[in-house]
């Protein structure tokens, strides 16, 4: 799958130009032109790392970046004219995971670029995606946006049936039987009862379970 990069930049060469390297090099790019676009954008994209300019209109970097990681840890490298150690200190601590100071090489931001995907690779190799929704069936995590969500055992195993018979519609019966096992005297409402807990906790993922009249649900992005 194509890495998707986050390019957040005031200076319209300067991002032009990152735009131009990372593309050189295969990677899909969303840019953004200040802060406020900046999380705009993050609010509607799924990101693999996000390069960013630590001083800009609206928004500066910092609270960017504050907001980002009220919710995923997705890499971040921040680029900035200031130089002092203080401003590295504050950029480490507000969860920057590199930084390069202007000017600055094009050759080197992408090999730091592509040594972070690396590391995050070989850390996410066990996950699968599927729009902004991911899961890693080794630890049995699910994630929206780069953030956890909490499922109970059963959710987990609702969600993952739906998925792997993704755009196939199950009906609720046969979630019954899958799910709850064949023993269960219950009625089909349980199922109803569980599809809606669960899409309460995938938040901007919950329309991947879509109703189908009269039969039941499917997962589809």
């Amino acid at each position: 799958m194509m890495k998707k990069i986050f390019v957040v930049e005031d200076e319209e060469n300067i991002r032009n130009l990152i735009e131009a390297y990372l593309k050189k090099e295969g990677y899909f790019v969303i840019t953004a032109k200040d802060g406020d676009e900046a999380i705009e954008k993050w609010e509607e994209n799924l990101v693999d790392i996000i390069i960013m300019d630590i001083m800009m209109p609206g928004y500066d970097g910092y609270e960017v970046l504050e907001y980002i990681r009220q919710e995923s840890k997705v890499p971040v490298i921040f680029l900035t004219a200031k130089r002092e150690l203080e401003d590295r200190i504050r950029g480490f601590e507000t969860g920057a995971d590199d930084y390069l100071t202007k000017p600055f090489s094009m050759k080197e931001l992408v090999m730091r670029t592509k040594a972070i995907l690396k590391r995050t690779n070989s850390i996410d190799d066990n996950l699968k995606d599927y729009g902004d929704l991911a899961i890693n069936e080794e630890k049995k995590e699910v994630m929206v946006k780069e953030s956890i969500i909490e499922l109970s055992q059963r959710e987990y195993e609702i969600l993952l049936y739906l998925v792997k018979n993704q755009h196939i519609p199950i009906s609720r019966e046969r979630l019954l039987d899958r799910i709850w096992g064949l023993d269960f005297e219950g009625d089909d409402r349980v199922v109803d009862t569980a599809i809606k807990r669960l899409r309460k906790k995938m938040g901007k993922a919950e329309g991947y379970i879509k109703t189908v009249r009269g039969l039941g649900y499917k997962f589809e992005v």
